[in-house]
């Protein structure tokens, strides 16, 4: 039996932007036989509950949007740049 190690992902840049961050992920797969990476983001907004304790949510407020638009106008642009430039094996 071959037991396959996992590796665990961890993240390539975060953006932030107050209590908004957007993290770009790396990832290989792989499509007819070959393998390929590819980039996929979350984003998180920070904040503390009653009893001061930080939790984490996805969910925006009406003024999260401006810098949410931002973090992720960022993240956008460093992956995109990054593609060009032939630094990832991904296409755009």
């Amino acid at each position: 039996m071959e037991i396959k190690k996992i590796e665990k992902n961890t993240p390539e840049k975060k953006f932030s932007t107050g209590a908004i961050q957007v993290t770009v992920w790396k990832n290989v797969g792989s499509k007819d036989g070959k393998s390929h990476e590819y980039k996929t983001f979350s984003f998180t907004r920070r904040y503390q509950d009653k009893t001061g304790q930080w939790k984490s949510s996805s969910s925006l407020r009406i003024n999260d949007l401006p810098r949410a638009v931002v973090a992720l106008n960022k993240a956008y642009e460093y992956a995109i740049l990054r593609a060009q430039e032939g630094v990832d094996g991904e296409a755009i």
